[in-house]
Order: structure tokens, then sequence, then C-alpha cells
């Protein structure tokens, strides 16, 4: 299963702080570890959320908002994608995770719908189309 593994914001992380020396070394080790593991598909860090811009929807209406947003803790500062056996494994990994911010800080994982989660509604076109759109952006 796949999995986004989402490093919430934190009042730092959301100030521009950058993480020490021997918070970068820390991770550097842990997505060594992850990467060796097989794991690892990608991992990415977030400039802060002033730097940001949402998009509101509501039907063909569009409104841009900049940021900073509210509700800190609710924001990603960095998000992993993990190839894992299941949830449990998930937790193990992110167990051994440094933490990501200088103080308190929450990693939240969720699971990444595969095609087979879209049940009937997944009909061959679409099954065609996202192959195509899945080559192209992977180069080929």
């Amino acid at each position: 299963m796949r999995v986004m593994v989402l490093v919430k914001a934190t009042s730092d992380s959301e100030t521009g702080q950058m993480p020490s020396t021997e918070l970068m070394q820390e991770m550097g080790r842990f997505n060594e570890a992850l990467a060796e593991a097989g794991i690892l598909q990608a991992a990415e860090g977030l400039q802060p959320s002033s730097k940001g811009k949402r998009v509101g929807f509501d039907g063909a209406r569009r409104t841009v908002a900049d940021g900073p947003f509210p509700a800190t803790r609710e924001l990603v500062a960095g998000f992993w994608i993990w190839q894992v056996k299941d949830m449990e494994e998930a937790v193990a990994w992110v167990k051994r995770c440094p933490n990501p911010m200088p103080g308190p800080s929450e990693i939240e994982i969720r699971p990444i719908f595969e095609m087979a989660d879209f049940g009937e509604a997944l009909t061959p076109d679409i099954i065609e189309m996202e192959q195509r759109t899945r080559d192209k952006a992977a180069g080929r």
C-alpha cells in the first residue's frame, strides 16, 4: 500500500525557521534508511504558507487567497510518499523518525487511493487515460 506521511506545520515552520544542521543530518539518515528498505518514493519539505496561495471552488467560481493561512496545526510542512506492507509498518517507521520540529510536533499517515479502490466507477477508458497520464508524468 502507498501512504502519504504528512509532517504537520508548527509556529516555527510557519515563520520560516530552518532546521538545524543536526536535524538535517538525522533526517538524512532516516531518509537513507527508508530508501535502503525500498519504502521511500518521495520526500519534500514545504515553504511556509505565507508563500502559498489557496484556490477555493464553488461550482464554476474560483477564488484565490494569499497565505499565510490560519490554523497552523492543520497545515502541512512536508511530506513523504512511502510504499509499505500495511499501516502498521508505516506507523513503525514514523515512530523511528526524528522529531521534525524543534518542539512538539505531529505526523499524520494517510493511505493513498489505488485504482482498484474506485470499483465499478473505473471504466476501461478511465484506466487507459490514467495510465497515459502516469506514463507522461514519468517521462515515458
